[in-house]
């Protein structure tokens, strides 16, 4: 069984920065593509990023490009989610996700993914 625990939340102003972690145990880490999705209160879960494997495959929704970085350590089992330039409308909980399918193209959709993390709260203030 997989187990995903995040870290890195807080309260931060506009324009600071946050740095998400991670923490996999159980499965096979290497394998999975990883993936990074917000709630917000009253709407649904939304994609925020995703890396493969090999973390040469990356793919961000348009709403954090260039402000958001991925990236995974295998040997550490983590993966990392910095976030510059915040915005009050980045203000969520954010989960890690775990995709185990050898997919031929990155899962962008949180029904693709097959574990998750309890989440940790990011509030932005203006």
């Amino acid at each position: 069984q997989v187990q995903l625990v995040e870290s890195g939340g807080g309260l931060v102003q506009a324009g600071g920065s946050l740095r998400l972690s991670c923490a996999a145990s159980g499965g096979s880490f290497r394998r999975y593509t990883m993936g990074w999705f917000r709630q917000a209160p009253g709407k649904e879960r939304e994609f925020v990023a995703a890396i493969r494997w090999s973390g040469v495959t990356l793919y961000y929704v348009d709403s954090v490009k260039g402000r958001f970085t991925i990236s995974r350590d295998n040997a550490a089992n983590a993966v990392f989610l910095q976030m510059n330039s915040l915005k009050p409308e980045d203000t969520a909980v954010y989960y890690c996700a775990a995709d185990s399918g050898q997919k031929p193209t990155i899962a962008k959709n949180a029904h693709e993914y097959d574990y998750w993390g309890q989440g940790t709260q990011v509030t932005v203030s203006s």
